[in-house]
């Protein structure tokens, strides 16, 4: 798993990780940003975030994988098809930020693959305050699923952990900012 993990944060550094000044989404001004779709859209970049993912949530009894639209979406894809390869295959859903306007009106896609109480897994590329991992939670909750990991590609160390543990979720992370680029190296 070391290995993956070094291919992954020597490219989400070349792609990924800029230093500078920034507004994150969470208002907060930080000294780095980190915009992972670049490397999770990438050929590569996606292989890899899915067959760590699948590494990080080998030891689950899940049946899928769910995240926030639209951070999350190449990394539940890369996680779903990985999983079919490995021959433990992990289905997907997508939350919107808002119900869709039409037809059933609902905030999460791809319920038709699971049953209520299914356990699944939450993905998310970076975790700041955890608040919009927390949104994704509730909906996915709301659905009648049972949300048994959460899991990130980065951990900003900037409270995200402590937040989703408070709200009964421990944080499974790939990276934090200092070993991601430790390990880029």
């Amino acid at each position: 798993m070391l290995q993956l993990k070094r291919q992954l944060a020597r490219l989400l550094v070349a792609k990924s990780y800029r230093e500078g000044d920034f507004v994150l989404a969470s208002g907060r001004r930080s000294d780095y940003y980190f915009d992972c779709r670049v490397t999770a859209l990438h050929a590569e970049g996606s292989w890899l975030i899915g067959s760590l993912f699948n590494r990080l949530l080998a030891d689950l009894p899940i049946v899928g994988v769910g995240g926030m639209t639209m951070g999350a979406d190449p990394l539940v894809s890369a996680t779903t098809v990985i999983s079919h390869t490995l021959g433990r295959p992990l289905h997907g859903m997508l939350v919107r930020k808002e119900a869709k306007g039409h037809g059933t009106a609902q905030f999460v896609e791809g319920l038709g693959n699971f049953a209520p109480g299914d356990k699944v897994a939450m993905l998310e590329d970076v975790v700041t305050t955890g608040g919009s991992l927390l949104k994704a939670c509730d909906r996915v909750r709301d659905a009648g699923m049972d949300i048994v990991a959460v899991c990130a590609i980065l951990d900003r160390e900037e409270g995200g952990r402590e937040k989703l543990r408070d709200a009964g979720y421990e944080l499974r992370a790939l990276f934090t900012r200092r070993e991601l680029v430790d390990l880029a190296r």
